[in-house]
């Protein structure tokens, strides 16, 4: 079910830890959901694009999905946390949305996804397990939206190996 990609991290792959600002002024860390929880990463590039938009709205008709999973769903941009707590504020995002923005795009290039030459991160998506391993990947070019019915297969797939 792994997307094909030349880019990114493969699965079976430790994941990389961080620790990034989220948009209500607290810090987020990854490893923090080992051993409790799975978590879902949805790297996307800029706030208040269609695309990206599209996506939020997409991501809120899986909501069920994501609470019987277990999963924690991360949004990552390198987008400002400013900008990102305005963002889900106006899309009614209720998911913790993580800054890459300093020093910027740091954990985007741990995660095989920045583009140098644009100065943001591709949509990538990272299914983590509870053991901090990546499970499942999807990613896309920056104007093409990721399959929301992927996610769903990812996270029912998961739970069904717990």
């Amino acid at each position: 079910m792994q997307a094909r990609h030349s880019v990114g991290l493969d699965v079976g792959e430790q994941a990389p830890d961080f620790t990034l600002p989220d948009h209500r002024g607290g810090k987020v860390t990854l490893s923090s959901h080992r051993g409790q929880a799975s978590v879902l990463l949805h790297f996307f590039p800029f706030a208040f694009t269609n695309v990206c938009t599209q996506e939020w709205r997409s991501i809120r008709d899986i909501r069920e999905e994501l609470d019987l999973s277990g999963a924690v769903l991360l949004g990552i941009s390198c987008d400002s946390p400013y900008a990102l707590a305005d963002f889900a504020e106006r899309a009614g995002i209720q998911h913790d949305l993580l800054s890459d923005f300093w020093p910027h795009g740091r954990v985007s290039r741990e995660y095989g996804l920045f583009l140098e030459d644009k100065g943001f991160a591709l949509r990538g998506s990272y299914l983590i397990d509870i053991d901090g391993r990546i499970a499942w990947s999807a990613i896309t070019g920056p104007a093409q939206d990721r399959t929301i019915a992927d996610y769903v297969h990812a996270l029912r797939t998961l739970q069904a190996g717990q």
